[in-house]
């Protein structure tokens, strides 16, 4: 009841507001600075998820195959293999 009470009185103030001048005010600050921190907060976490991964190849998975279109199927002279059954 308060709340709708408190709405009653600042309806007045919102009349006396220049129609032709638009400011955020501090409604708009509170929720850019809400947004900044939501960011910062993000690239902090990612930051230290990054960390936490390897870029390296295992060295099991990287002693089968030489590397010269292994995967792709590829010759020497840039036409396809047959496949093999």
């Amino acid at each position: 009841m308060s709340a709708s009470l408190a709405l009653t009185q600042l309806v007045p103030l919102a009349k006396e507001v220049d129609q032709n001048k638009v400011t955020p005010g501090v409604l708009g600050f509170i929720v850019f600075a809400v947004m900044a921190l939501a960011v910062w907060g993000l690239m902090k976490s990612m930051n230290r998820h990054m960390g936490k991964v390897t870029f390296e190849e295992d060295a099991q998975k990287g002693a089968g195959s030489s590397g010269k279109g292994a995967d792709a199927g590829i010759t020497g002279s840039g036409k396809a293999s047959p496949a093999k059954g």
